[in-house]
């Protein structure tokens, strides 16, 4: 589950020191942030505490986050001759060295206990929030980007493709031992416009990254790929070079499964918001879950992140549930 503890009273005491941006560049903290969840509950893995506005910082950009607001760019992009304010080549080991530093410390820190998975945002929702200069209900702006400059949004997917490629092999050097890929902002595109601003990059950094991965003698590790609604392009996603494909609440498991085949791992997919359900309602929810994807090539999650204001007894409660069922339906299934 990724962002890390937000809902730990521990994670809100340790975050309330410094600017969150600051927090990210700081490895003791990352590494204690990543741990927070694990001290508590039975995970099967940790995901570092990072952000996946870092790359547009890396290329240059300034981002802020805002109380109440969140992330903030005070210069979004707005033309397209903004493109020439971004680095064109950028060092990853000198801008995100810090991300690499805090992978390390982590790793170290869980002695092996459980693995640990890095992460980047792919390239269609880091231009998003570049162009809308933060969240957006619509994603009017950026999207305008792909009507009206085709071959500059291509350009800037080009280079945020390259600095993330850089950046998961990065990650993997450092000491991850998988990597996901957010794109997060997916359900904004149709299918036309994913298969032409979204897939191929997702595609790209997949074959480009085991390729680097080779060429360094670094391990191959596994790479999930989770594109948020984006149901329409399921078969293209479980082609598409990745071993695991993160699955939103809004699709029925025999239907995603139907659609990848027997090949993919799928990851998913409880609505976050069941959490706010009282305990037993959720063991029946993870049980029904559990039954409907079966226990092979799978990995129980929930759909999405978890809210602040959610109660980590009922997260407790997620996680004991998914071992109690699984335990119980490899025995008996």
């Amino acid at each position: 589950m990724r962002q890390a503890g937000r809902y730990l009273p521990e994670f809100r005491e340790t975050r309330a020191a410094q600017d969150f941006f600051a927090t990210c560049r700081s490895p003791k903290l990352c590494c204690e942030l990543t741990l927070q969840p694990l001290r508590r509950f039975p995970l099967d893995a940790a995901i570092i505490f990072s952000d996946i506005l870092v790359v547009p910082q890396a290329l240059g950009m300034e981002v802020v986050m805002v109380p109440g607001k969140g992330p903030t760019f005070p210069e979004p992009l707005k033309e397209v001759e903004d493109l020439l304010k971004l680095r064109q080549k950028v060092d990853v080991t000198a801008e995100l060295g810090y991300v690499f530093q805090a992978v390390t410390l982590t790793r170290h820190s869980l002695e092996g206990k459980v693995p640990l998975i890095g992460f980047s945002g792919a390239p269609w929702t880091l231009m998003s929030y570049m162009i809308e200069g933060g969240g957006s209900t619509t994603m009017a702006k950026a999207k305008s980007w792909l009507y009206r400059h085709p071959e500059a949004s291509h350009r800037l997917l080009r280079l945020l493709t390259g600095v993330v490629t850089d950046y998961l092999v990065g990650q993997v050097a450092a000491g991850a031992q998988a990597l996901q890929l957010f794109e997060s902002h997916a359900g904004h595109l149709g299918p036309e416009q994913f298969q032409e601003f979204a897939l191929p990059y997702i595609r790209d950094i997949a074959r480009d990254v085991k390729s680097k991965l080779k060429a360094e003698a670094l391990p191959l590790v596994p790479m999930i790929i989770f594109a948020k609604d984006a149901h329409y392009a399921l078969r293209d996603l479980a082609q598409a070079g990745y071993e695991v494909v993160g699955l939103d609440w809004t699709i029925q498991p025999q239907e995603a499964r139907a659609q990848v085949g027997k090949g993919v791992t799928l990851q998913g997919n409880l609505d976050p918001c069941a959490l706010y359900a009282p305990k037993e309602k959720i063991g029946e929810l993870v049980k029904k879950m559990l039954e409907s994807f079966g226990t092979q090539r799978y990995i129980a999650n929930l759909g999405h992140g978890l809210y602040p204001d959610m109660n980590p007894e009922h997260v407790g409660a997620f996680v004991e549930a998914v071992h109690a069922h699984s335990r119980h339906i490899n025995k008996h299934g």
